[in-house]
């Protein structure tokens, strides 16, 4: 080899250390194609002189190998290390081992099973190798398969296998999987969760048993959001296993309203100056859980930077890498994991296995005949009874349980690849594969159909991308009774469920990483509480804000709203704003002190007018009542009874016949009461002029003509009140335009014509009466009530006039209270200006009230 590539011995793997990382060294996609290349041009190569087909150098052996009809390839790196400048990889990694030994384990129970695979044996070649691109050349030497010299005449035989399994890494599996895909030799990862593995485009055969860190982000996502964390510092390993995690798990976290505080990555075999920057933004950081997507390297070397530098109180969220990592009990600081939270693939048993290199490795001694240099013969006395280890625990196998579904996976292809109907085929025109030349792409078609259940009842498929279903198990890092730190399910995450069931959490008790017994509270700003809403601070992300009350008449009734809500027009805001209340409806009552009041005068009104009444009764052979028509006076008396009583219908709950009896009545009894006086007023004048000598004009205005008058102007009234309730009349309405937190219940008046029409035929009577009294205030003393009228109709007009403007402007309630008033006010002054001085004269002053005097007073006055 070196004969015909000597520039191959100085390529750019050779002489490096992976110090443990299992995702190998940096290298580019052209160091790729270029070890291809030359390798397929080494393996084709021949010396036609001495007619056999050699490898220019010895061939890569595998680490374990049996012969097989059907060979299935295995990558691990059980060792994981390397001394510089010697190839050679050290460290014995027991997780590793413990795959490689799982599959050996599977292909020999499906050997031993006469349903599956009859008369055909599998075999299997093994590579255990610690850095990528030794990974790469193993992936390479399993698709190749050429032994280390064939004959001319089988040149072209190769011993290929039928489908690889491994890696563990994304890393690695990134690097060979699109060149294994190139020969259509299916891979299938037990632990390599990259989302981007999912492309089909770039890694056309690639199948995993394990769910796509998609899901993990998902989940992880979830969690976050049901455990109320809303602010979080993401950190992830730099290569496309952490880089693709952390962007899917930022995006799902952003869709259920959770904020990233700082995102950033370092590699184990980057500059220090990596984890120290990442170290002062955790101590700088506000926010108190950090989701670590990385794997068990670089966790162990961020707690042992984080313990050095005394950083508590952290709740730290694990990627599947490194969360059930038994290594990190034995790290530097591991004491700063506890209480870490993470997904992981569920728990399986899988019983029997026992190596050589366990052995060895456990009790320090050779199983060789002679003892090594470093190690002592075995004894034979030694026993796993005593002892613990990864290896030995098979009661929780949750990634070697892939590797076992990964062997049966293929197991199943190739059965129903062998058992194929001519005819029924899955190839053109329903054609099977030939038993006796089986090749890789056909196993691949098979492959991508697998679909068969476990003993343990778990569903194995795979879909479109190659993806398994994905089912984790919520683990909790927590110090058992041993002092030793375990992983303890705490609950499971199901893709294939209802969103609403995907997520489940148990009853078991959670030891948390801030070491307080209750859920750490990690956000940028407190909830707002009901009642309020969220305000973003400027140019911090959504999760930061401040908390604003709702404003009067708007309400938020859950915790974080972003907009506070109306209440509809007929409900306010209570004292909380956290609940829209029924509006308080205002109206004037006789409960309330202006009501009560009100209704006292209105009373003292009646009783006042029912006194003068008994007393004008009592006296009405009096000349003092004759002389004023006591008819008159009587009625009058009566309408304005009637006019206090109506004041009485504006208080309380409107209605619709309150509000259509308060106006009429209002208006026909304050014409009836004006038209009593205006025919008092008339009568005074005529009485006047009849008296002079040669006049007859009382006999034009005799008592029928009074009543008349009186009926007259009250039907004027009666026919505008009748057309205003037929055409519009007045209703209760609700005004929720006066205020806004209350509801004012008035009578609107339906037509605004009809309502100052009655009330301006009460004016223009009013004013009529009051012009006539004027013209007769000059009359004898006898008929002084002319002068009485004119002052009382001025105090009537002048109550009425400044209604107007004090009605227009009173709010709610007090525009009733200002009609009350104005009704009451002129009533009284009617009342007291015409009958009190009479009253007073019939009661009091008797001796006035007598024909000689009244008629020397007229004598007098002539």
């Amino acid at each position: 080899m070196d004969h015909f590539y000597p520039s191959l011995r100085k390529l750019p793997w050779q002489g490096k250390c992976c110090s443990g990382d299992l995702s190998g060294l940096a290298w580019s996609a052209q160091d790729t194609m270029s070890l291809l290349s030359l390798l397929i041009l080494v393996l084709l190569t021949e010396e036609r002189a001495e007619g056999v087909c050699r490898m220019q150098g010895p061939p890569l052996p595998p680490e374990l190998a049996q012969d097989g009809d059907v060979v299935i390839g295995g990558i691990f790196s059980f060792r994981t290390g390397r001394e510089i400048c010697i190839y050679c990889c050290l460290s014995f990694n027991f997780r590793e081992f413990k795959f490689a030994q799982a599959m050996i384990f599977a292909i020999n129970e499906i050997n031993e099973n006469p349903d599956m695979l009859p008369g055909v044996k599998l075999g299997y070649r093994i590579y255990d190798d610690c850095g990528t691109m030794d990974i790469l050349r193993a992936a390479l030497a399993l698709v190749s398969g050429l032994g280390g010299e064939v004959s001319d005449e089988n040149c072209t035989k190769i011993e290929s296998v039928q489908a690889i399994l491994g890696h563990s890494g994304s890393r690695p599996t990134i690097a060979f999987a699109p060149v294994v895909g190139r020969f259509h030799v299916p891979v299938i990862s037990h632990f390599a969760t990259c989302a981007c593995l999912s492309n089909r485009k770039e890694y056309p055969t690639f199948f995993r048993t394990i769910p796509s860190d998609y899901y993990q982000s998902q989940a992880l996502a979830k969690l976050v959001k049901h455990l109320g964390w809303t602010w979080i510092g993401v950190i992830a390993v730099e290569n496309e296993y952490g880089l693709n995690g952390i962007a899917a798990f930022i995006q799902a976290a952003q869709e259920y309203g959770v904020c990233i505080e700082y995102s950033d990555a370092f590699s184990s075999s980057g500059p220090p100056a990596d984890l120290q920057r990442i170290t002062s933004k955790i101590q700088s950081a506000s926010s108190k859980v950090i989701l670590a997507f990385m794997s068990h390297r670089e966790i162990k070397l961020l707690a042992k930077q984080l313990y050095e530098q005394n950083v508590t109180g952290v709740q730290w969220l694990g990627s599947d890498a490194w969360i059930t990592d038994h290594s990190l009990a034995d790290s530097e600081g591991h004491g700063i994991l506890v209480g870490s939270l993470g997904f992981t693939v569920s728990r399986v048993q899988i019983h029997g296995r026992f190596v050589r290199d366990f052995w060895e490795d456990v009790f320090d001694c050779s199983l060789k005949a002679t003892a090594t240099g470093r190690r002592k013969p075995c004894s034979g006395l030694e026993s796993l009874r005593d002892v613990e280890s990864p290896f030995t625990d098979v009661s929780e196998l949750r990634f070697t349980n892939n590797v076992y579904k990964s062997v049966y996976s293929v197991a199943y292809a190739l059965d129903a690849l062998l058992k194929c109907e001519e005819g029924r085929g899955p190839f053109s025109n329903g054609s099977c594969a030939n038993p006796a030349q089986i090749q890789p792409w056909q196993v691949l078609e098979y492959l991508s159909m697998v679909n068969f259940t476990t003993p343990e009842g778990e569903r194995v498929y795979f879909d479109s991308n190659g993806d398994s279903p994905a089912r984790y198990e919520l683990v909790n890092l927590q110090i058992t009774n041993r002092g030793t730190m375990e992983e303890v399910t705490v609950g499971i995450y199901d893709a294939s469920q209802p969103g609403s069931q995907q997520f489940i959490m148990s009853d078991t008790p959670l030891v948390w990483g801030t070491g307080h017994s209750e859920v750490p509270v990690s956000v940028c700003s407190e909830s707002c509480p009901p009642g309020s809403h969220k305000v973003l601070q400027k140019g911090l992300p959504v999760c930061c804000y401040d908390c604003i009350r709702c404003p009067a008449g708007e309400i938020s009734n859950s915790t974080d709203s972003i907009h506070c809500m109306k209440c509809a027009p007929e409900f306010w805001s209570n004292e909380r704003r956290d609940a829209c209340i029924p509006k308080e409806i205002e109206f004037l009552t006789y409960g309330e002190i202006l009501g009560t009041l009100l209704a006292s005068f209105s009373l003292l009104g009646v009783f006042l007018t029912t006194l003068t009444t008994i007393v004008f009764y009592c006296h009405k052979e009096t000349p003092l009542v004759r002389a004023n028509n006591s008819e008159l006076s009587f009625l009058l008396l009566f309408s304005l009874t009637l006019c206090f009583l109506c004041s009485l219908t504006f208080i309380g709950r409107p209605t619709q016949w309150s509000c259509m009896l308060r106006h009429t009545a209002f208006g026909i009894t304050f014409v009836l009461c004006i038209s009593c006086v205006l025919g008092k007023t008339i009568l005074v004048l005529m009485a006047f002029k009849a008296s002079l000598p040669g006049s007859n004009l009382m006999k034009w205005f005799g008592p029928t003509q009074q009543r008349l008058c009186v009926v007259s102007f009250t039907l004027i009234q009666v026919v505008i009140c009748i057309l205003w309730l037929t055409i519009s009349p007045p209703f209760p309405f609700k005004n929720m335009i006066l205020y806004r937190d209350r509801i004012i219940l008035e009578c609107q008046l339906g037509s605004a014509l009809g309502f100052w029409a009655v009330l301006g035929y009460v004016g223009v009577l009013a004013g009529l009466c009051f012009v006539i009294a004027f013209l007769g205030r000059k009359l004898p003393d006898n008929f002084n009530e002319a002068k009485i009228i004119t002052f009382s109709m001025l105090i009537f007009c002048a109550v009425w006039i400044a209604f107007v403007p004090a009605y227009i402007s009173s709010p709610g309630k007090f525009t009733v209270a200002v009609e009350i008033f104005a009704i009451l006010a002129s009533s009284y002054g009617l009342l007291f200006c015409i009958f009190m001085p009479k009253c007073f004269i019939i009661l009091f002053m008797p001796e006035k009230n007598t024909k000689k005097h009244m008629f020397r007073k007229s004598t007098n006055n002539r």
